[in-house]
């Protein structure tokens, strides 16, 4: 049987301005990391979703590839969403595509639930949608305060809305040029087919306005708790090997001995990480009794933990690292690894800091027999998973 291929298109193509913050409020931080990077990792390590398509303007991809990695597959956007949304779905046209997910990065905090009850509407349904019925009490206003409203039947829509790939490309191709739609789903609904509610969640809210985000940030706050965990890793130097620290190449007249590059700081943080989610030891990953991982590239084990992290809706707050060895000296070369660990997990200069210390010519490191590293992470993790 062919599987059924989901691919997420992740609208990221507004400008944001009454978010303020200076920049797209895609860009702004949150939770430490971009607000985009979170609809992104929700949608990304999704089993289900085997692709994501960032929608953005063509004076944003820089900014998009700088916050998700140049792994990321871009489309450009149109002059209003129902245009960007429509070039997404075009871009699939020669592609195998089934089904749809469409959801807008102004909404941040998407739980896995969530997409598992929009794929399963859709074994029965053409199109579904997350709702959250109205809970406010509801008046007229013409001046002066007038009648209630019945708030049975009234949902409030969420996204990201699901479709069946043939349908919604269909109701785009055949909506009027000229005319905007409310959503995708008002689109389906017009064209006759039917469209399904399933049930929505409260940290799906949309974030539009300055005060959204501290709203945001007392939400995710209260859904998430924090871990910290160690990672402590040793090799020692030997003449004409490579010597590797947080994924640069260091000049020295000795490098450090391993089954992989032997890259001890990277092994430390990548220990750390998974520290933090209780999933053993780099060891366990990425056993040195295999072969496939003789010379391998640390940077691999590093970014396979951070996956591990993001899978779970986990979010990396600060990497504290410690290199202890007499030579070479790690001063000069500190910032060039602050950088390549801070590229590595997608965080900022701030949220990574790298020290250096000696054991007073005492021990092995002392001798120069060898270089030690130890590692402090510090993540956030969904309440529900600790």
């Amino acid at each position: 049987m062919t599987e059924v291929r989901t691919v997420a298109l992740l609208m990221a193509a507004g400008q944001g301005v009454r978010s303020g913050g200076g920049v797209p409020k895609q860009f702004r931080a949150l939770g430490g990391k971009a607000m985009l990077a979170h609809a992104y990792a929700a949608l990304k390590f999704h089993p289900a979703v085997h692709e994501v398509i960032v929608i953005c303007g063509a004076d944003q991809q820089a900014a998009t590839r700088a916050v998700l990695g140049d792994g990321v597959r871009i489309i450009t956007g149109g002059a209003t969403r129902r245009e960007s949304v429509r070039n997404g779905l075009e871009a699939l046209h020669q592609e195998q595509a089934d089904r749809v997910l469409i959801h807008d990065a102004a909404r941040p905090f998407l739980p896995a639930a969530v997409i598992d009850r929009l794929l399963a509407a859709l074994d029965t349904h053409e199109g579904a949608v997350p709702a959250l019925p109205v809970a406010d009490t509801l008046v007229r206003w013409d001046g002066a305060l007038g009648d209630n409203v019945a708030r049975h039947g009234l949902y409030r829509v969420q996204t990201p809305q699901a479709f069946m790939y043939d349908v919604i490309l269909a109701a785009h191709r055949d909506w009027p040029d000229g005319e905007e739609a409310t959503d995708d789903a008002q689109m389906v609904r017009l064209a006759g087919l039917e469209v399904t509610i399933v049930g929505g969640d409260p940290m799906l809210e949309k974030i539009t306005h300055p005060q959204d985000f501290a709203a945001a940030e007392a939400r995710l706050a209260a859904a998430m708790d924090v871990r910290v965990a160690t990672g402590f890793d040793v090799h020692r130097l030997e003449a004409g090997e490579e010597l590797w620290l947080g994924g640069v190449l260091i000049p020295h007249d000795k490098g450090l001995s391993g089954h992989s590059d032997a890259d001890v700081a990277l092994h430390a943080i990548t220990d750390a990480l998974l520290g933090t989610i209780a999933d053993g030891d780099i060891g366990s990953h990425f056993p040195p009794s295999d072969p496939q991982w003789r010379g391998a590239d640390s940077a691999r084990f590093l970014i396979h933990a951070a996956d591990l992290i993001a899978r779970g809706g986990g979010a990396i707050s600060f990497i504290d690292l410690t290199l202890i060895c007499e030579a070479p000296k790690v001063g000069p070369h500190r910032d060039a690894i602050r950088a390549r660990v801070a590229n590595l997990l997608r965080l900022s200069l701030r949220q990574v800091s790298v020290k250096a210390t000696t054991t007073e010519r005492l021990g092995f490191t002392g001798r120069g027999e060898g270089i030690a590293a130890q590692a402090v992470a510090t993540v956030r993790l969904p309440a529900d998973l600790t």
